[in-house]
């Protein structure tokens, strides 16, 4: 919910309405900007440059230039000594998304993630790139010193904390039925193969029903998060303040 909402009377004037929400968003910046001196440790010397922030009107979460960067240093094949205009966009559009489910997920605490899960999840992202030394190349040339450093854990930390929250909240209650696997197979599955095999033999019903029941419900659970974001952005500020 935007910060300045609450105090609206439904009642009021356009004009009131934009100036409330005007006021709204310059408190979400301030605040914004405090926290990115206080995380820098330096209030005379900007050492980053703030993109955007997303309120819900009692918490904001702050995205800055290195959030991009460190975003982009865990996807493999993109450059990071001259980093494209377009993968900053989709970093930041990535991010606010996170910031969201952020937001979403501090109204159902839980506790933080064991550090096992979260060297497991290291392990997991290092195992995408050529070689461990390949990627604390990447890290380093985004500001961590290691794998093993604690910003870097922190970070890793947060996404399996949303991560765990997206588990949770779409995936958890999402029915398949034996009826709809069979309907799959038959109307997705089959014809999808055999325009990529053509005389190869169709593998079996029960051969693929596992792989079946879990593309079905990623499907559902992605439009089930896209429904939820759509419904989101309407509900939470989201204030694009610069470019990336």
């Amino acid at each position: 919910m935007n910060l300045g909402m609450k105090l609206i009377d439904r009642h009021s004037s356009e004009t009131e309405n934009r100036t409330v929400l005007e006021q709204s968003r310059r408190i979400l910046t301030i605040v914004a900007m405090l926290v990115l001196f206080i995380a820098t440790g330096r209030s005379q010397d900007v050492v980053d440059r703030l993109i955007a922030t997303v309120g819900d009107g009692s918490s904001v979460e702050v995205i800055t230039l290195s959030d991009l960067k460190w975003q982009l240093a865990l996807q493999p094949g993109v450059p990071l000594d001259r980093i494209r205009k377009e993968d900053l966009e989709r970093a930041r559009d990535s991010m606010v998304d996170q910031r969201i489910f952020a937001l979403e997920a501090k109204r159902f605490p839980r506790p933080a993630p064991e550090d096992s899960v979260i060297k497991a999840e290291i392990e997991r992202i290092t195992k995408y790139f050529p070689s461990l030394a390949d990627f604390e190349q990447r890290l380093r040339s985004v500001g961590f010193s290691s794998v093993k450093d604690e910003n870097f854990e922190r970070l890793i930390a947060q996404r399996v904390s949303i991560e765990r929250y997206i588990e949770f909240r779409f995936k958890s209650f999402v029915v398949v039925t034996p009826e709809e696997i069979n309907r799959y197979y038959r109307e997705v599955y089959v014809p999808a193969f055999r325009r990529r095999q053509p005389g190869v033999v169709v593998p079996s019903l029960d051969e693929k029903r596992v792989e079946l029941r879990a593309e079905l419900v990623e499907e559902r659970v992605a439009d089930r998060i896209s429904e939820f974001l759509d419904d989101a952005k309407r509900r939470i500020e989201v204030d694009l303040i610069a470019e990336p």
